[in-house]
């Protein structure tokens, strides 16, 4: 069976110590660059590959990053945000020469601060990212800063924190959605909201509030799912026996968009002509459903490219070094066939503002009837 080549076959066949070699593979300054170039020809020749471990071993650094999912395996696997999340860091840290550790607990706080104790011990990662950051003082910026441990979070935490973040301007989407079932004349709108422990699900909640009232929409029906697709159904199903059914609903994602959209169709329900419907994310499969799902497009892969390169940036910097929030375009609207006019009912039409007063009656004239 044939052997790998070592850094000293690199050695020998450059010419040079096996010093030299080494620093030339890890990009160290004092190596010349006719010298380096030979190196990196003959490295790539023999097809060297340097020991993850030994580059570690060699910098103090574990060139790997990590993220803590405190979420049951089964509802990460259904929500399809964090897949194309994950891809685009692993992209990015593909490209960087560096690995991802991915560790999900179930057991609670203290199985989720545990799990960050030992990554921060045991020297496994150089930084982590925070996502699902949880409304109020997030538990974890301060364990973080405690344990000397680099971070990104997702979106800004409510409170002071320490680490930069990528941002994503997302109340612009959720208003631009109230906006565009309003100028189709729907004023029934309900919201199927996220989960309100977490600052993405409060914050698209509010946006929904907040662009009812700027309309001046009345309230909508509001129910609080789970990000799931039996979460959306439930909350779906709950809506539609309301006496007072909804002709539009908001939904916090597109799993639970899809799933509203199934259990309207077991009611007998036409979508978009009975009901309107609008997700958020733009899922791959949101283009795919009958009728194709209107709405608010994130780049959940670009987010996640964009956070490795952060998070990269970030670890690099020097004790008391800073590193700037990274800004994403902001969310945008993707209409498509799942929205329409509510359903015509006896009376005035619908109207997201406030009628005008009809015209003062006129006397008829003479020889017309009353």
């Amino acid at each position: 069976m044939r052997r790998s080549p070592t850094i000293a076959d690199v050695a020998r066949a450059a010419g040079v110590s096996k010093g030299t070699v080494s620093f030339a593979l890890n990009d160290r300054p004092g190596v010349a660059p006719a010298t380096k170039a030979r190196i990196l020809a003959a490295a790539e020749e023999l097809g060297f590959r340097p020991s993850h471990r030994a580059r570690a071993l060699s910098h103090s650094r574990a060139f790997a990053l990590g993220l803590v999912m405190a979420r049951p395996p089964e509802l990460l696997g259904a929500d399809p945000f964090f897949p194309a999340f994950i891809a685009g860091v692993e992209t990015e840290l593909a490209e960087a020469g560096h690995a991802l550790l991915l560790r999900v607990v179930t057991g609670g706080w203290e199985e989720e601060a545990e799990g960050y104790r030992r990554l921060a011990a045991d020297g496994r990662v150089d930084g982590v990212f925070l996502t699902d950051l949880r409304v109020g003082t997030d538990p974890r910026l301060k364990l973080l800063t405690d344990l000397r441990l680099p971070a990104v979070t997702l979106q800004l935490p409510d409170a002071d924190s320490p680490f930069p973040a990528v941002t994503l301007d997302e109340r612009s989407g959720v208003g631009a959605v109230v906006e565009h079932l309003a100028g189709l004349g729907h004023r029934r709108i309900a919201h199927v909201a996220g989960p309100q422990e977490f600052v993405h699900g409060s914050g698209r909640r509010t946006a929904f509030r907040e662009a009812m009232t700027g309309l001046g929409l009345p309230p909508g029906a509001e129910v609080v799912g789970d990000f799931t697709a039996a979460g959306g159904a439930t909350a779906t199903r709950g809506l539609l026996a309301s006496p007072e059914a909804p002709t539009a609903i908001v939904y916090a994602n597109d799993l639970m968009a899809i799933a509203g959209i199934t259990v309207a169709h077991e009611r007998g329900l036409r979508i978009p002509d009975d009901l309107s419907v609008t997700g958020f994310d733009d899922t791959e499969l949101a283009g795919h459903v009958h009728p194709p799902l209107t709405t608010v497009r994130v780049d959940a892969l670009g987010m996640g490219r964009a956070a490795a390169r952060l998070l990269l940036r970030h670890v690099e910097q020097p004790d008391g070094g800073t590193t700037e929030h990274v800004a994403l375009p902001p969310a945008e609207l993707v209409p498509r066939r799942s929205t329409a006019p509510p359903p015509r009912t006896p009376g005035p039409p619908a109207s997201p503002r406030p009628l005008s007063p009809p015209p003062a009656p006129t006397a008829p004239e003479p020889g017309s009837p009353a």
